[in-house]
């Protein structure tokens, strides 16, 4: 009976010892982006927390939303444990969003270096997002004031995804970054961004890099585009336009359905509103002859949903202009993708659509796939074919356009 009693003693024991370690709510100082930028000493880093604090009242913010600190340090778990000795809560990484990081760090290939602390650190998930900002990622969080979003852990988790519907910029996640680094093989889209404004561009809704919108109004952070990295170093950017096709191109990317629109055929003053619907994914065939040549053929299907036809020409009962219309968009989908496949195999020597994936079941192992190197021998001299094939072609809720001589009669 007595060994009975001990037995729960102890148990009960093991189970209240298991909270000794908890840390409440109100303790804890919760960083919503980590920015990183290069400081003047070698090897040392200008790291920056983005924490959220202050209550809501009533639909009012009491004080400040966020704070923000910078640390200089060699990497993010020294700046935390540095920024844990000038506030009194503990700084918390588990709800992070997103990893700000500056395009001269991006480029000046230290940047795979101060990473590798994140893929250690347990709290830091692999899951939040890379964004490569124009100016210092310590400017960038100071100006990115949003004047919609109350809650500011909420604004980067809905500008990713309303961003990402459009196809504008890519999902970036710290584990793809170095899935794709360690891989050796492709190329690696970020998401750009930038809070300054640059000058106003004359160019298309998608055709823009961050900074280049046009635009009225108080708020200057544009998310559009992508930063381009080759083995863990930033050598470009990808227009809106071009980052848009490289997920259409890319079966890892989840793409469904994005907003598009093109010049009208039948009309040079007005362009087509229209949604992509891309249903099944890309076919992507790749032979290769004598055992170095890569014959790469691909075929994206594809619907499409009109929108808006400013024109008000007759598209859906005149099968002649309905001809016309998707001959127009085919070829228009397959001129920018040649253009972008051209620049990624004569510019880059790789791309950014996870091609290599269906390759390597022509080498036995990885040596060999390795010896025939991707990047530098198959992919910038394989004759590549690409075909958009529409499927279909809808008109949304209404099929026929107004009768503009009974309105103006």
């Amino acid at each position: 009976m007595n060994s009975t009693k001990g037995l729960i003693i102890v148990l009960s024991l093991l189970i209240v010892g298991g909270c000794y370690d908890k840390t409440e709510l109100e303790q804890q100082a919760f960083v919503i982006a980590v920015g990183i930028d290069k400081a003047e000493d070698d090897g040392q880093y200008q790291i920056s927390f983005q924490i959220a604090q202050g209550q809501l009242r009533g639909g009012q913010a009491d004080g400040e939303l966020q704070k923000n600190i910078t640390i200089q340090a060699n990497d993010i778990i020294a700046a935390k444990s540095t920024a844990n000795t000038l506030i009194a809560r503990e700084i918390n990484l588990d709800q992070t969003k997103v990893l700000i990081v500056s395009e001269e760090l991006a480029r000046s290939g230290e940047l795979l270096n101060v990473l590798q602390a994140t893929t250690r650190a347990a709290a830091f998930r692999r899951g939040v997002q890379l964004i490569i900002t124009r100016e210092n990622a310590s400017e960038f969080l100071a100006n990115n004031d949003p004047p919609l979003e109350v809650k500011p852990h909420k604004y980067y988790q809905l500008m990713m995804q309303q961003s990402s519907r459009t196809g504008l910029i890519p999902d970036a996640d710290i584990h793809r970054f170095f899935q794709i680094t360690e891989g050796d093989a492709d190329l690696f889209l970020g998401i750009y961004a930038t809070a300054t404004r640059l000058q106003d561009k004359s160019a298309l809704e998608d055709e823009f890099y961050a900074g280049q919108v046009p635009q009225k109004g108080e708020q200057d952070t544009q998310f559009i585009g992508s930063a381009v990295f080759k083995e863990g170093v930033m050598i470009d950017t990808l227009t809106g336009e071009e980052t848009r096709l490289s997920m259409i191109l890319d079966n890892t990317q989840h793409i469904e359905d994005i907003l598009i629109n093109f010049p009208d055929p039948k009309s040079e003053l007005h362009r087509i509103s229209a949604r992509f619907i891309k249903e099944r994914t890309t076919n992507i065939s790749i032979n290769m002859v004598d055992g170095e040549q890569a014959r790469i053929q691909v075929v994206v299907p594809f619907h499409l949903e009109l929108l808006a036809v400013p024109s008000l020409i007759e598209y859906a009962t005149n099968q002649e202009n309905l001809k016309m219309l998707e001959r127009a968009v085919e070829e228009k989908f397959n001129q920018e993708a040649e253009k972008l496949i051209k620049k990624s195999q004569d510019v880059y020597g790789s791309e950014p659509f996870y091609w290599s994936l269906y390759v390597r079941r022509y080498f036995r192992t990885i040596q060999e796939y390795e010896q025939a190197d991707w990047n530098n021998r198959i992919y910038p001299n394989a004759n590549i074919d690409v075909k958009f094939d529409m499927e279909a072609i809808r008109f949304g809720k209404l099929i026929q356009n107004t009768d503009m001589r009974e309105v103006r009669d």
